[in-house]
């Protein structure tokens, strides 16, 4: 590991008890700066609910951290819209935000659009599909950037349970993930969860990167953040334990494949043939073939569009 990781293990690595929401709260009130959570979900009634509530009833109503709660549903064929509207939060379907520009599926082009529908100073991004969701997820990670000024993003870090196996979920960063930031970027080998879908960041910050669409925008951010800010500017939180939904094997094939895929990309910008990806099922006639493109399309950093740039000057 480098010594400059080392380094940054030492200072920029914490644990939510080490900013009490007392001291978190007081920050908040002498900078000004509003906060935005946002929760991109595609068929998650079953748990949205639960974690909008908690948020609200946490952050909102017993204290004043979170501003506001932003949902913005990607296509869902559930109750994922209504549960979370009954649970308190506003609620945007993805195609309704910037209807010029046609969306496409994907965990990136929902966070990226998300941009336009949120007011917060600080964007706070927490999965749909959390169980046993504990509010310091949220004034874990947004802590940081409320006191002290020179953070820009932080992730939050945790144990990722696989069924009753203890560190064992996380698969694709362990396999595909860790491996390229080690090999390609040593200066980020020292997040823990590189790929967690909890993670906070100035919107000054956000506003400025390239959204990769698809399961690539998490590494992709983190990439281009430390080009842009720099590695201290970056920082994690450990949050304790994440318990989610898990993909099976050619889900998480798939998705290392987009992974790699955004890595690509930021190693070498010149022309690449479109790639796609190959898996097998057996059939009735023996393993037979499915190939799946492999999502290459990466939205602008959102300063460039013109109705951003026209909200921010309203």
């Amino acid at each position: 590991m480098l010594e400059e990781v080392e380094r940054w293990l030492s200072t920029r690595s914490w644990s939510a008890s080490d900013r009490p929401l007392h001291q978190i709260l007081a920050a908040k009130q002498r900078t000004g700066r509003s906060v935005s959570v946002v929760l991109p979900a595609l068929d998650e009634e079953e748990t949205v609910g639960d974690i909008v509530a908690i948020i609200r009833h946490d952050l909102m109503q017993q204290v004043p951290l979170v501003d506001e709660i932003v949902v913005v549903d990607s296509g869902s064929t559930d109750r994922t819209s209504e549960v979370a509207a009954a649970a308190g939060a506003t609620v945007v379907h993805r195609d309704a935000i910037l209807p010029r520009i046609p969306a496409v599926p994907g965990k990136g082009e929902v966070l990226w659009r998300s941009l336009l529908v949120t007011t917060g100073d600080i964007v706070c991004f927490i999965d749909a599909d959390l169980k046993d969701f504990s509010s310091d997820f949220v004034s874990g990670i947004v802590g940081p950037l409320l006191t002290d000024p020179g953070i820009d993003l932080v992730k939050g870090m945790y144990d990722r349970p696989l069924g009753s196996a203890a560190g064992q979920g996380g698969r694709v960063t362990e396999l595909m993930a860790r491996p390229l930031l080690n090999m390609h970027w040593p200066q980020l080998a020292g997040f823990v969860q590189p790929l967690g879908g909890e993670y906070a960041a100035r919107r000054s910050l956000l506003e400025q990167l390239p959204f990769p669409v698809g399961y690539g925008v998490e590494l992709g951010m983190l990439v281009d953040a430390l080009h842009l800010v720099g590695l201290d500017a970056l920082a994690q939180v450990d949050v304790g334990v994440r318990k989610h939904r898990h993909q099976d094997g050619q889900a998480l094939g798939r998705m290392s494949a987009a992974i790699y895929r955004t890595a690509q990309l930021r190693l070498a910008r010149g022309h690449l043939v479109r790639p796609s990806l190959t898996q097998f099922e057996r059939g009735e006639d023996g393993f037979e073939p499915r190939t799946y493109s492999v999502d290459t399309e990466e939205r602008p950093p959102m300063v460039e569009i013109a109705e951003y740039a026209k909200r921010k000057v309203a």
